[in-house]
């Protein structure tokens, strides 16, 4: 491994010398003037730069601008704004001073994207599917920020567990900490690397300081490699060399709670922006965003637990012993009373002393099923606390970033950033996670060109006071009073009223003259009655002295069990996960495009490490008590051909990756772009991508509410005697016909994909952009929760378990994108996306938690300008159709009976701004969705209801 890596930095420095030689030139210094058609006014902010070079500046006061350049003469310069049609010039002598008029535009597709290829290419020309987020599209979307404006884009999909924390994916199989579509921050994997997902833009571009955004829906890995099977956010932040001077927003606003109460809480927004450049060599920018607010709620209180003959809709703690409810926590501990009693014997002296109390005329068996509920109506849980009680809703984020630039040659670049973001939030895992005081930070240093990149960074994931918040409940009540002392008091406060009843009204019976059979039937009667009762008393006495939220003994049994890590020790039980794992990445890319001229042809690769480090709470140890390092390498090769007088443009990719503990995966790429009538695309593409298992799917081992998690990989299995006893699939145990389990071998995930699209812009006006996809994965990871029954002194226990799915799993789907551009600026579009499982029922007992809806849609009207009065307005309808949401925080039961509906929902967005061009400032009227229809987007999660912002920004 060494070896290659010399090889390749060696080769790689040689060819960075050759370029060099390549693009030294004298220097020249070419000024000029940049207007408005319409007004005549000098336009500052304006970007100039060489084309196909990475030089350039920015237009200052009066739009005056000096570019000094060592590219050769004539060369071309680009002059590009936003909302504003992008112009080119020839410039043959630097003396001539250069005159430039800009003209106001709505033409659509006209964008250059970069993430489909890694080169620069033509939207329309992509070989993939591909959307792109500009500033000017952000500045006109209702969105309350940037990253939850992603959820406009064609064939997107969210999920939000809190106001800062949201997953992105794509084309099915979504979840919270969405593993599987891949998210690069200026090249950065922005995965907090022990959790192995991106905390939304937690740890992210501010907003301010946001370039663009290009998302690839579907494979992505023959470029990108592992993680990249759902498709990639590749997010680019502004060069400050391009954009100087000082930004600042600030955002005020209103959430209602989602119809909960009536009650409306509010949040605030702040981020600055300054960057500088020097003599055209030294540049710096830096970075400051924070947000603060009263989070979403969770309060879903449905009983999930399905237990003593209770649905989802009618079971409530007062009428169901088994209560558990969806967002209430510390009721996961449960006991059955019959079989408690029936194998425990506790009560064998009381049923003797009854049955001889009335000579033996009633059997003790026979008072035991009278006074206790049946075998299937006897679960009974502890009282639990609601979200609210134990989650830490006051969410904040702060956001610090800065880099430095430096100009080596004109073409080269060298440069230092950092990034760190800290805040609090909440995440749906296999548990209510309150991250609070999270911390992450990315450090990297590059060198660039437009033929090539080295770039080496970190990512350093600090996990701050963050808790598991179901395990927190369950580790108050076990303070308060530990589990055997409740139910020994609950059971004998029950048996002690149930026995005495059927006593009472059994002798009560026998002297009315009744016989033995009238006499048992009165008092099972009697009892059965009252039973609610005896449940009622049962608990109150069981709870009697239960620590209240708010009060001290409360607080501090809290903090207690906050600080302690997870699982505890023999004093208590712990909620706190601690995790300082990192992550470091080498890669490089290099364009030979100057060196061969038949194709264009780039070669890459990196090599990754993670050293995890979660101080024995979060993930399994070897045998020396440390825990794990995982190592990857990868590496690829990319060829694009064009034919026929530049119609047909062929692209074929190959990338090869290996992770220590799987075997090497091959990802290979081909795809047909044909271009006919000019603006007329056909593309058809195969590609294969993969998923290696990520850390928490390797080496896990948690206790949590719902069940023991643990890895897929063999050791684990091993570790627990999975491997070597009897252990039954949890469906076929409530099916009440245990089947035994048989293990195959854990395997990174594989997608084959086909696509056939079109994309056409006709006659300037109407943007249309279609695609239909198959998708076949292979070894499909997926969750299986396992039972192993109960074994002399051992109770039963419930395991969930990575493994990979025997059957293929397949998925398709399509999407359509229109857009128009109307008469007066005004545009009108709308996508509508489809994705369907196609064997599900073929899956068996394997969860493979598709997790997405079959249609999706969304309709707008927006105009960025109306009547060049500098005001804008926009209209954004959304609705996605209900579906089965599967995951290992759904209740066991649930999830194998597939009940964990996520109901259809709507939303209407808008917002109207106004830009005053003398002051630079800009004010924005937003919201999001207006109605306040309430909903949540996945099982357990916050109920969203509407958000209302006002918005300052200065220069942006």
């Amino acid at each position: 491994m060494k070896s290659i890596l010399k090889v390749c930095l060696g080769s790689l420095l040689l060819l960075m010398s050759f370029s060099l030689v390549l693009t030294a030139q004298t220097p020249a210094t070419i000024t000029g003037t940049v207007t408005d058609k319409t007004s005549g006014n000098g336009m500052q902010g304006v970007t100039v730069s060489v084309k196909g070079a990475t030089a350039g500046t920015i237009t200052g006061n009066g739009g005056n601008f000096q570019l000094k350049t060592n590219h050769a003469l004539p060369l071309t310069l680009v002059f590009t704004y936003v909302g504003y049609q992008t112009t080119e010039q020839v410039v043959n002598n630097a003396n001539e001073k250069v005159t430039i008029t800009l003209s106001t535009t709505e033409i659509l597709g006209q964008e250059v994207v970069v993430a489909a290829s890694r080169v620069q290419e033509s939207i329309l020309q992509s070989p993939v599917s591909i959307e792109k987020l500009d500033s000017r599209a952000l500045k006109a979307s209702p969105a309350a920020s940037f990253y939850d404006a992603l959820a406009n884009l064609k064939g997107v999909e969210m999920s939000t567990q809190s106001l800062t924390f949201k997953s992105v994916n794509t084309r099915g199989f979504n979840s919270n900490g969405n593993t599987r579509v891949l998210q690069l921050n200026d090249g950065m994997d922005n995965q907090a690397p022990g959790l192995n997902f991106s905390v939304g833009n937690m740890v992210g571009i501010p907003e301010l300081d946001l370039d663009n955004v290009e998302l690839i829906p579907g494979a992505a890995s023959a470029l990108y490699g592992p993680n990249a099977l759902n498709g990639i956010v590749l997010m680019t932040s502004k060069n400050p060399f391009q954009y100087q001077g000082l930004s600042a927003q600030v955002k005020t606003g209103i959430l209602n709670d989602g119809g909960r109460t009536s009650a409306t809480t509010g949040f605030y927004d702040v981020s600055v922006r300054y960057a500088h450049a020097f003599n055209n060599k030294w540049a710096f920018k830096l970075n400051l965003g924070y947000i603060k607010a009263d989070d979403w709620q969770a309060h879903d209180y449905r009983d999930q637990s399905l237990a003593n003959g209770h649905t989802l809709q009618d079971g409530t703690r007062a009428n169901n012993e088994g209560y558990n409810g969806v967002n209430i926590y510390g009721d996961e501990n449960s006991v059955n009373m019959y079989n408690s009693f029936k194998t425990g014997g506790q009560l064998t002296q009381q049923l003797a002393g009854i049955s001889a109390l009335f000579g033996g005329r009633v059997t003790p068996d026979q008072i035991f099923n009278a006074a206790m509920p049946a075998p299937n109506k006897a679960t009974i849980t502890r009282t639990g606390y609601n979200e609210a009680d134990v989650v830490d809703y006051g969410t904040k984020n702060l956001k610090l970033n800065g880099a430095l630039h430096y100009k080596i040659t004109e073409n080269l670049e060298a440069l230092i950033q950092g990034s760190y973001g800290s805040g609090t939030t909440v995440y749906t895992g296999a548990d209510r996670y309150s991250l609070k005081d999270f911390n992450m930070g990315q450090y990297k240093v590059e060198l660039r060109h437009p033929d090539f990149y080295v770039r080496a960074y970190t990512t350093q994931e600090r996990s701050g006071d963050s808790y598991a918040s179901g395990t927190l409940a369950a580790g108050i009540n076990e303070a308060w009073k530990p589990s055997t002392q409740w139910y020994a008091q609950y059971f004998g406060t029950y048996a002690t009223q149930a026995l005495g009843t059927f006593a009472q009204a059994y002798g009560a019976a026998l002297q009315g003259g009744a016989n033995d059979a009238a006499a048992y039937a009165a008092a099972q009667n009697a009892v059965s009655s009252r039973m609610p009762l005896f449940f009622q008393n049962a608990r109150a006495k069981a709870d009697s002295g239960r620590f209240m939220p708010g009060t001290a003994d409360f607080n501090n049994a809290a903090a207690k069990v906050r600080e302690k890590p997870i699982p505890g020790d023999a004093k208590g039980v712990g909620a706190k996960f601690t995790d300082k794992t990192n992550l470091y990445q080498l890669e490089f890319m290099y364009n030979f495009h100057n060196l061969i001229k038949f194709a264009e042809i780039l070669v890459g690769g990196n090599y990754r490490r993670y050293t995890l480090n979660s101080e024995k709470t979060l993930f399994a140890v070897d045998d020396n008590g440390k825990e794990f390092r995982i190592n990857e390498y990868g590496g690829y090769l990319q060829i694009m051909k064009k034919l026929i007088d530049d119609h047909l443009k062929l692209t074929g990719s190959l990338r090869y990756d290996k992770n220590m503990n799987f075997k090497g995966q091959f990802s290979p790429r081909l795809s047909a772009v044909y271009t006919f009538l000019q603006t007329h695309n056909l593309r058809v593409s195969y590609q294969t991508g993969f998923r290696i298992p990520n850390n928490q799917d390797q080496y896990i081992d948690l206790t949590t509410p719902q069940a023991h998690l643990i890895g897929g990989l063999p050791f684990l299995r091993e570790r627990y005697g999975l491997t070597t006893g009897p252990v039954f699939t949890l469906q076929s145990v409530l099916a009440g016909a245990p089947k035994q389990y048989t293990f195959r071998e854990f395997k990174p995930e594989r997608i084959q994909a086909y696509e056939l699209g079109y994309k056409a812009l006709i006659a300037k006006r109407l943007l249309v952009d279609a695609y239909i996809y198959k998708n076949d994965f292979k070894n499909m990871n997926g969750s299986q929760v396992l039972v192993k029954p109960a074994s002399g002194t051992t109770p039963q226990q419930i395991f969930s378990v990575p493994v990979s799915a025997e059957e293929t799993v397949k998925s398709w789907g399509w999407a359509l994108g229109v857009d128009y551009s109307l008469p007066l600026n005004f545009t009108a579009g709308g996508n509508i996306s489809y994705n369907e499982l196609s064997n599900e029922k073929e899956l068996g007992s394997f969860l493979a938690m598709f997790n997405t809806p079959k249609v999706r849609y969304s309709l707008n009207l927006g105009n960025r300008n109306i009547a060049n009065s500098n005001i804008a307005a926009n209209v954004i309808w959304k609705w996605q159709q209900s579906y089965i949401w599967q995951s290992s925080f759904v209740g066991p039961n649930v999830n194998a009976l597939a009940l964990s509906e996520i109901p259809a929902f709507g939303t209407l967005d808008a917002m109207v701004s106004k830009f005053f061009p003398k002051a630079r400032t800009t004010v924005k009227l937003g919201g999001v969705n207006i109605l306040n229809k309430s909903y949540v987007q996945s099982w357990g999660n916050p109920t969203i209801g509407s958000q209302w912002y006002i918005s300052l920004g200065y220069n942006l």
